[in-house]
């Protein structure tokens, strides 16, 4: 593939992928919780490209995701662009060498990464000690399945595009 070529590819990711993924977390789904809970769509983006082209695509567009996720959601922590790029990295490599590219191992990796988003926010406001942890675990549980109910839609939009720009099986 030409470098143009791959260029076009990830402007198209970017575009019809990313940006609409974004607008609907940012602007609508925040907007309208479902009980005080929101999901995390973003995550989801990084690890469907991970699982659809691997490790190194993964990291690359985990990078550019959390410096997106960073700048634009007042009060996220900078420590996201390292931790979605280290997501990308490692779904990247279980997709390559352990996981079929396919909607249940990007399920179970997303259930993972949500797992884990949410047990590093449960232990950070557990420290500051902002509220009991019965209640951080239940707001972490819920926010991950109102999730991952996003993630069939993640996961076809991705993987239309995946199959238009000539992207190709792993493995």
């Amino acid at each position: 593939m030409t470098r143009a070529l791959i260029m076009k590819k990830w402007a198209i990711y970017a575009l019809y992928g990313l940006f609409p993924i974004w607008l609907l977390d940012a602007y609508i789904l925040s907007r309208y919780p479902i009980g005080s809970l929101t999901p995390q769509l973003l995550p989801l983006t990084v690890v469907c490209i991970a699982v659809l082209e691997g490790a190194y695509a993964g990291t690359g567009f985990g990078l550019a995701t959390g410096f997106l996720w960073t700048v634009t959601y007042p009060g996220t922590m900078s420590m996201r662009i390292l931790l979605l790029s280290l997501v990308g990295l490692l779904v990247g490599i279980l997709a390559q060498y352990a996981l079929r590219q396919s909607f249940p191992g990007y399920l179970l990796c997303s259930a993972a990464t949500c797992a884990v988003l949410n047990a590093m926010n449960i232990f950070r406001e557990s420290l500051t000690h902002s509220a009991p942890l019965s209640v951080l675990l239940g707001v972490g549980i819920g926010e991950t399945i109102l999730t991952l109910l996003w993630s069939p839609l993640i996961f076809f939009l991705f993987g239309r595009i995946f199959s238009r720009v000539g992207g190709t099986r792993l493995a």
